[in-house]
């Protein structure tokens, strides 16, 4: 079992009361209406999914329900970091490596 820090609650707590929620740092277009079918399409549907280090959203939803960044190990499981929304991550690929 995985034991997750949130950042909000600032405590570990069982993998059990978290959601994720895909991809982090997904920037919404500006202007949608002036984006292409294809380019509308890339930005609602395809998101990365590499073998390696990894940053998604997550939820605390049987605690404080709030969203949380994460930065993971898709290999391992390894959780590297937790930190709120509108926040960068302070490890990177490069950095892994």
């Amino acid at each position: 079992m995985l034991h997750i820090y949130c950042p909000y609650c600032e405590e570990y707590r069982e993998e059990e009361e978290f959601h994720p929620h895909g991809q982090a740092h997904i920037v919404r277009p500006l202007a949608p209406e002036s984006l292409t079918d294809e380019e509308w399409s890339q930005y609602l549907f395809f998101r990365k999914n590499p073998r390696g280090l990894h940053h998604e959203m997550w939820v605390h939803a049987a605690g404080c329900r709030k969203f949380f960044n994460m930065t993971r190990h898709t290999v391992t499981y390894k959780i590297l970091e937790t930190y709120k929304m509108g926040q960068q991550p302070s490890i990177t690929a490069e950095e892994v490596q």
